[in-house]
């Protein structure tokens, strides 16, 4: 497991942010980010609740999203945002909000 970024909710639209179409959320990259910052806009019709769109998250790099998050309960089933990433959301046992990742290289390339 690598750490990957801090995941902050912002109503404020930034350069270069990318469209999720899944969740209806606009992304940053994190890559670009000097402290590794996702900043994470909701659009109103986002299908996207609870503390995945309350609360920050901290996201980590795994080879096996399925193996790391073992038995923490799912707040957002696995699912491939872009061309090679996959992501899931996961509640950790004291409650914080963990995004595990599966990517190899920058998976913002195909989508700049």
């Amino acid at each position: 497991m690598e750490f990957s970024h801090v995941g902050l909710i912002s109503d404020e639209a930034r350069a270069g942010e990318v469209f999720v179409e899944a969740t209806r959320v606009w992304i940053t990259n994190f890559i670009q980010h000097p402290f590794h910052i996702e900043w994470l806009r909701f659009e109103p019709d986002s299908p996207v609740t609870g503390p995945l769109r309350e609360r920050p998250h901290v996201a980590w790099r795994v080879d096996s999203i399925e193996r790391a998050a073992g038995d923490m309960p799912v707040l957002l089933e696995p699912f491939e945002p872009m061309a090679g990433l996959r992501v899931g959301f996961f509640q950790s046992p004291d409650g914080a909000v963990i995004e595990l990742m599966e990517y190899e290289g920058n998976p913002f390339a195909a989508a700049t």
